[in-house]
């Protein structure tokens, strides 16, 4: 009897890579994808990459499809930007409008893609909160998942055992339980660009670009500037490329709005993985 297979397509965006299938015909369950995480993310016994993404349609008719993003470990991510941009590209090849609209949990996102990168507005309105932990200065910035934003020396950026060792200590604490967070380290270069590591929970590890981390950062690096109300598009340099976040503040509110990220997203191979 032939080993059943699933197909599968292998994309990056700035690094940062996933697998995702066409779930449509396919109608794997949450349960099934969150057992099948950690064997199709291993780099050594499966295919390798840092989250597995399940297109599908959406049957509650909300938005165009739903995306569901499951981290190596199986875990839920909540949302993840350089996936939604992969998803987003893999989603045009399959027939869908350059432009439409997708829901992860409860939140629809709008998608632009383009040849020149794929674009993913957020629905989201945030803030940028100072928080210290053991002696860590950091901000806290919801970005429809966990994270905190540590301003680190530019050298200090290079020390990836370090930063491995502090994110993973700071990801676990019990400030941020039971959901912990994920943990970026950043050094600003001018008033509008800077450079990012960041450890992902889920992943447990540094991954070369972070989405959501790089919305985090970039208006954690407006806020620290003391930037002032207006619209703006930030450069945020991660070890796997560049990507653009454009966002809107508004100082009276105290609020972050119009968050958009932009940034590559490209197909790698594709294939069978046999259960």
């Amino acid at each position: 009897m032939k080993q059943p297979t699933i197909p599968f397509t292998k994309m990056q965006g700035a690094g940062n890579d996933f697998v995702l299938l066409d779930n449509r015909n396919l109608k794997l369950t949450e349960e099934y994808l969150t057992d099948l995480a950690p064997a199709i993310c291993n780099r050594k016994f499966g295919i390798g990459s840092d989250g597995l993404i399940s297109l599908t349609y959406d049957d509650t008719q909300k938005a165009d499809l739903v995306m569901q993003y499951k981290n190596p470990d199986g875990s839920d991510a909540g949302m993840c930007g350089n996936g939604a941009r992969c998803f987003a590209a893999f989603a045009v090849t399959l027939g869908s409008p350059k432009r439409f609209t997708f829901r992860v949990h409860d939140n629809i996102y709008k998608a632009s893609v383009k040849k020149s990168g794929v674009k993913i507005s957020f629905p989201l309105h945030t803030t940028v909160d100072p928080l210290s932990v053991d002696g860590y200065s950091a901000f806290s910035v919801y970005t429809n998942t966990e994270h905190i934003v540590c301003p680190v020396a530019p050298e200090h950026l290079e020390e990836e055992a370090v930063l491995i060792s502090e994110g993973r200590y700071l990801r676990n604490h019990e400030k941020f339980m039971p959901e912990g967070t994920n943990v970026n380290f950043i050094s600003g270069i001018n008033a509008e660009n800077l450079c990012l590591q960041t450890y992902e929970r889920g992943v447990e590890n540094l991954t070369l670009a972070c989405g959501t981390g790089a919305i985090a950062s970039a208006l954690a690096w407006h806020n620290l500037q003391q930037a002032g109300s207006g619209t703006f598009t930030y450069k945020v340099k991660v070890r796997g490329g560049s990507l653009s976040v454009h966002f809107s503040y508004d100082a009276e509110q105290n609020s972050y709005e119009k968050i958009r990220l932009e940034g590559p997203a490209e197909f790698v191979f594709e294939g069978n993985y046999y259960l």
